[in-house]
């Protein structure tokens, strides 16, 4: 299993924050953790509000336990109520339900981590992730083809929709 260095987690998270500036997004809290669910990179963005990091930690978590992107954690706790109570309550780390974590890949399809962001919309968490994950010479769930999505056992969802070409105004107030 490839580790992913503190080097390469710092790249990640402020490619994230980047993402966020040219969005004009509010300030971000960002997790990145490492494949087995362990703290390897946390930051914040001036003026993000309390119990960001909690949020961040338990997204990427979430994404981790369920080898999926954290807004599919979500769908499955609406699907499956029980099986994701029973499965929450096995978890060795906190869960948070929410969209803004992603599996952070290698070129091969290994997961070698997962990044979540919070502080603005759940849609705008997750479009800065990826942004901050390719950015830094890595891959989402989003970059594999059709075949590599069943060799990987990858479960994509639907595409994020995103507040700017939906043509929905994203503005934020200083």
């Amino acid at each position: 299993m490839r580790a992913i260095t503190l080097d390469e987690a710092v790249k990640i998270i402020n490619e994230t924050f980047a993402e966020a500036k040219r969005r004009n997004a509010y300030p971000l809290t960002a997790v990145l953790l490492d494949a087995g669910g362990r703290m390897k990179c946390a930051m914040k963005q001036d003026g993000a509000s309390l119990l960001r990091f909690e949020v961040s930690y338990g997204k990427a978590y979430a994404a981790l336990a369920m080898g999926r992107e954290s807004r599919q954690v979500l769908q499955k706790a609406k699907d499956k109520p029980l099986f994701m109570q029973s499965f929450m309550e096995l978890a060795d780390g906190p869960m948070f339900l929410e969209g803004g974590g992603q599996l952070i890949r290698d070129n091969e399809g290994e997961v070698i981590g997962a990044i979540a962001t919070t502080g603005d919309t759940n849609e705008v968490d997750d479009l800065c992730a990826i942004a901050g994950i390719r950015a830094s010479g890595f891959k989402t769930d989003h970059d594999f083809s059709e075949a590599d999505m069943r060799r990987l056992n990858i479960k994509r969802g639907k595409p994020i929709e995103d507040p700017e070409k939906a043509g929905k105004t994203h503005l934020k107030t200083v």
